[in-house]
């Protein structure tokens, strides 16, 4: 895909949700990836108007069988179902030093599991083109809505590989926040149909802020915000499935702080190389020695003034993504409740 293509701006479609107001989102539940998957999927069962489901990849696997079956289910009975995934579901970067016939095998059942929900009544679409760079044009972004519930934040993708990773979801019902994101959802799939990006956005929600980034390249919010809340910082915990790049790695290392990442022998071959390169690059360090793999994306700010700040969702925090305009998403919370939940995720699922 050619870069001009994703600096051209969409012709008018569904615009950014409204500014917000001064009212908190509604209590937020930390889930890790089969507690959401589970409960996404009796909430999809029990849906009465619509499901939005959004993710990098999408697969009919042991681990995600009872979610499409709930999500077929769902479209035949009329509920408004719209499901999409990006082509890394079939080709993904760890894909490329497979044989071909994996690629094949992975590509019809995925072609296979659209089609039976296209023929149920919902709508799929596949965003994104399978050639280029791995995260160029790429949709990251993840989130789920079953009618007023929002599963969003975190970094679960639909397949097996991301039911048993390291990693968690944040469930929200709240009705301000689920018509948010089934607008974001509708946009993303207007910019992807004219291999286009949009500007990234904050939504509001009294001291808490939705970051949406668009995939214009080099035009991120959610690393923008990293960036200012690393420098007000006296501390800073960092958790990602990669090594962060880039100024916000810098701001990070000047600080005091903890880096928590995978180490390379943790990866596939393409992760592999690519976070061995970076550490050797940026000279970080990661204090993770779990072998089960990191892939949750989040960073807490322990300010000057005695406050906290976290800037959770799917981005990694490596300037490769932002330079190559990666759509993602994330939450920037200031609520101390949150920040605990987020807290104890770490002590019990990073550090220990």
């Amino acid at each position: 895909m050619d870069i001009a293509h994703l600096t051209t701006r969409p012709k008018p479609g569904p615009g950014p949700a409204r500014v917000g107001d001064d009212r908190h989102l509604e209590r937020a539940d930390l889930l890790l990836p089969q507690e959401y998957i589970a409960d996404a999927t009796q909430r999809i069962h029990d849906a009465k108007r619509r499901v939005r489901v959004i993710a990098l990849t999408i697969a009919d696997e042991a681990e995600t069988e009872g979610l499409l079956d709930a999500l077929v289910a769902a479209a035949h009975r009329g509920v408004d179902v719209h499901v999409a995934a990006d082509t890394f579901t079939y080709a993904d970067a760890a894909g490329r030093f497979v044989p071909k016939r994996y690629l094949t095998k992975r590509r019809r059942a995925s072609m296979a599991m659209a089609t039976e929900l296209t023929d149920a009544g919902a709508t799929f679409d596949w965003l994104g083109q399978e050639g280029g760079l791995p995260w160029r044009g790429r949709t990251h972004t993840k989130f789920c809505v079953v009618d007023d519930t929002v599963y969003s934040f975190g970094g679960v993708n639909l397949d097996d590989r991301g039911a048993t990773n390291g990693d968690y979801m944040l469930r929200i019902t709240d009705h301000r926040l689920a018509e948010d994101l089934v607008r974001v959802y509708a946009r993303t799939r207007h910019a992807n149909s004219f291999f286009s990006g949009f500007r990234s956005s904050a939504l509001t929600y009294g001291k808490d802020q939705v970051l949406v980034d668009g995939g214009i390249p080099g035009d991120s919010i959610i690393y923008r915000r990293a960036v200012k809340f690393a420098r007000k910082s006296k501390r800073v915990v960092l958790v990602s499935q990669y090594c962060p790049t880039g100024e916000l790695g810098k701001i990070v290392a000047s600080k005091h702080h903890e880096m928590w990442f995978n180490p390379p022998r943790n990866a596939s071959l393409f992760n592999r190389l690519l976070i061995a390169v970076s550490m050797a690059f940026t000279r970080h360090h990661t204090l993770y020695t779990k072998r089960q793999y990191l892939h949750a994306k989040v960073m807490v700010f322990y300010l000057r003034s005695g406050k906290r700040v976290a800037i959770t969702g799917s981005h990694n925090f490596v300037r490769g993504g932002v330079t190559l305009g990666t759509r993602e998403i994330a939450l920037q919370t200031r609520n101390p409740l949150l920040i605990d939940e987020i807290e104890k995720f770490i002590e019990e699922r990073v550090r220990h």
